[in-house]
Parts: structure tokens; C-alpha cells; sequence
């Protein structure tokens, strides 16, 4: 694989930390600015939601851009938001600075997975993108626990000053490694625009939403599950939550092999895989280890599906696949919104904490539908005779 790759994958490390890292942090934070938990929470929905509405707009925005400098810029968006942040004398400035990182991680991964699909053989366009984003599944083996540790110790500012060094690391990798691809031509921006009247755009950008919905359904209750339910102590869930990491890396390589033979039947096992999984997690939080045990394997199959529902975009995109791959990055985080929602609702409800599997279980039947709904159009558009 062309070492270009690799400077990707670093950029997606930084992203992917500074994503995740609030997480670990929302004591420190509260904290530090005077608000409560809840209030700091909503610097990862904050994230999350820049990351949905400014991907696209971005990407329009850099459409007369080469796509080595787009991710240039984004890079250094990126740098910027994350300095803000390191720097931010109020939660507000924070937020911004959280707002400006999100805009840029819609936007890169949607380029990116553009850029990484070119290098390489069309055979192997789904790997190329699963090494990618193989940075994103390491920072959560790697990069939150150490980014954790680094704001306990000395202070949560820190980690942003780490995450801010990675990002011009990665800036350097992609200036140096990442060759320059010239702007498509034909249409730019109304040709991407024009894609979006596909049938097959709207029904891939449905699957990535209700196929990857299950995966924060259960992870984002993941805590109340394990100790209310399983009686975890609490220290036992960034363990748990490590060996989720772990899953994820291996699923996102499988899942790009698999992609590559043939994307739709990746994209129904991984997702039929993950559905069947939620349900074993209902049915087995009481006994820690096969819990334990479920939990990698849900990671597994978690990130089995993101290169084949990338690419599977790709595909449905094709000849103006950048604006369509950057709104498909959003799809995952509207995924991410729905499944923590609609599983916060059933323990709203009084119906107990294994309710979110019993929810992912369920939006992963939604997905599956929507994936038959996408493959029957798939069919019916190949044999439709040529005008």
C-alpha cells in the first residue's frame, strides 16, 4: 500500500483523538469552567453535530481545490480548532474551538476516503480506505486512554496541546507523501450536486445512517450496563471499553478485505452480525466474562461496516463521489445521534439498561431492510435498459 496512506491514517489518529477524548475529560471540564456534567456533555454532541452539518457545506466550499490542498486546509482547520481549544479562556471559546475541529473531521474523511480509494487499484479501494480510518479505530485503543491520562495529570489543556502536535504531524505527512491529484473536472460543483438525484446516493447514505446506529446505541450506555447490570466495578469499564478498541481495529481491516470481493454481501454480514450480536449483549449482560467477550466481538463487527458502507457510497457516486463520501461521514454521526437517542428514551422509559441492546437490535433490522431496499435498487437499475 502507497506510504500516502499512512500520512492519512495519521491525520485520522489526531481526529479520531480529539473526538473522543471529551469524553474522559468532562470532570476536568466542568470543573474548570463552572458548569455541570450534562453542560460539558454537550461538547461531544456539539462535536458530533459539526461534524453532520459542516462536512458537506466545507466540502463544497473547496470544490475548486486540488484535493491534496483541501486536505491541507482542513488540516490546518483542524490545528486551529484544537489550539483554540488548548487555549480557550471560556467554555464558549471551547465550543467554537470543538465546532472548528468538527467541521474539518466531516470534511477530511469525506476527501480522504476520496484521495485513498484513487491511490490504489479499484480492487482494493476498500482496504485503501479501511487503512485510513484505521487511525480513527487506534485512537480509541490508543490515542483517549493516554489522551485521559495526560489531562488527569497535568491538567486537560494538555491533551489538547498533544492532539494539536499530531495534527501538524499529520499536515507534514500529508504535504510530504500524499501526491497531488488534479481538481476533477466536468460540472465541479453542480456535477456534485447532481449526484444527490440518484436514488442510489440517498438509500447508501440510509444504510450508513440505521446500519451503524446500533454501534452507539449499546456503546454509549455502555458504563450503566456494565455496573448496573453485570456488576462491573467502575474501573473495569475503560478495560472493557480498550478491548472494544481492539475489536474495532481488527473489524475495519476485515471489513475492507471483505469489501473488496464484494461490497454488498459485506455490508449485509457485517450489518446482519452486529444486529445478531446486540441481541447476544442483551442476553448475557449479567455474566461478565461473555460480556466481555461479546463486547470485542461487537466491536468487530461495529467497524466491519464502515468501509463497505464508504464504499458502497463511492460507488453509488460515481464520477462525483467527494461531496456524496463527506455527506456519507455525516450519515455516520446522524447513525451515532439516533442510536444514543432512541436508546436513552427506552431507559427514560423505565424499561432497564439492557433496553439500548434489545434498541440496537432493532434499528439493525432497520438496516438490513434498508440494505435489501438498496440492493434490489442496485439490481433493477443494471438491468433497466439503456436509453
Amino acid at each position: 500500500m502507497p506510504l500516502a496512506l499512512l500520512a492519512l491514517a495519521i491525520s485520522a489518529f489526531g481526529i479520531g483523538t480529539t473526538e473522543f477524548i471529551i469524553n474522559g475529560l468532562l470532570p476536568e471540564l466542568a470543573a474548570d469552567f463552572g458548569v455541570t456534567i450534562p453542560a460539558a456533555g454537550l461538547l461531544v454532541s456539539g462535536y458530533a453535530l459539526g461534524v453532520a452539518v459542516g462536512g458537506p457545506p466545507l466540502t463544497m466550499l473547496g470544490g475548486r481545490l486540488s484535493r491534496k490542498t483541501m486536505l491541507l486546509s482542513l488540516m490546518v482547520m483542524f490545528i486551529v480548532g484544537n489550539l483554540l481549544s488548548a487555549l480557550a479562556p471560556s467554555y464558549g471559546v471551547l465550543m467554537v474551538g470543538r465546532f472548528l475541529a468538527a467541521f474539518a473531521h466531516g470534511a477530511y474523511f469525506g476527501v480522504g476516503s476520496v484521495v485513498a480509494a484513487d491511490l490504489v487499484a479499484p480492487q482494493k479501494r476498500a482496504s485503501a480506505i479501511a487503512l485510513m480510518f484505521t487511525g480513527l479505530t487506534l485512537a480509541n485503543v490508543l490515542g483517549v486512554p493516554l489522551g485521559t491520562w495526560i489531562g488527569q495529570a497535568f491538567g486537560w489543556r494538555a491533551t489538547f496541546w498533544v492532539v494539536v502536535g499530531i495534527g501538524f504531524a499529520g499536515l507534514a505527512g500529508v504535504l510530504a507523501l500524499v501526491p497531488r491529484q488534479p481538481r476533477p473536472s466536468g460540472g465541479g460543483l453542480l456535477r456534485e450536486l447532481a449526484t444527490f438525484r440518484k436514488a442510489g446516493v440517498w438509500l447508501a447514505l440510509a444504510m450508513t445512517v440505521f446500519g451503524f446506529a446500533p454501534v452507539f446505541a449499546v456503546i454509549t450506555f455502555i458504563a450503566p450496563i456494565m455496573t448496573g447490570v453485570g456488576g462491573f466495578s467502575s474501573g473495569a469499564v475503560p478495560v472493557v471499553m480498550a478491548l472494544f478498541g481492539v475489536g474495532m481495529v481488527v473489524g475495519n481491516l476485515i471489513g475492507g478485505r471483505l469489501a473488496d470481493r464484494a461490497v454488498m454481501p459485506a455490508i449485509y454480514g457485517s450489518v446482519a452480525l452486529l444486529t445478531l450480536l446486540a441481541v447476544v449483549v442483551a442476553l448475557v449482560s449479567a455474566s461478565q466474562v461473555a460480556f466481555v467477550v461479546t463486547i470485542t466481538l461487537f466491536g468487530v463487527a461495529a467497524f466491519a461496516t464502515v468501509s463497505p458502507l464508504q464504499t458502497r457510497v463511492l460507488d453509488a457516486a460515481s464520477g462525483a463521489p467527494t461531496l456524496a463520501s463527506a455527506a456519507n461521514i455525516g450519515a455516520f454521526n446522524l447513525g451515532n445521534a439516533i442510536g444514543s437517542f432512541a436508546a436513552g428514551l427506552t431507559i427514560d422509559a423505565g424499561l432497564g439498561y439492557t433496553a439500548p441492546a434489545w434498541t440496537a437490535a432493532l434499528l439493525g433490522l432497520l438496516g438490513l431492510l434498508v440494505a435489501a431496499a438498496a440492493g434490489l435498487q442496485s439490481r433493477r437499475h443494471h438491468l433497466a435498459p439503456a436509453a
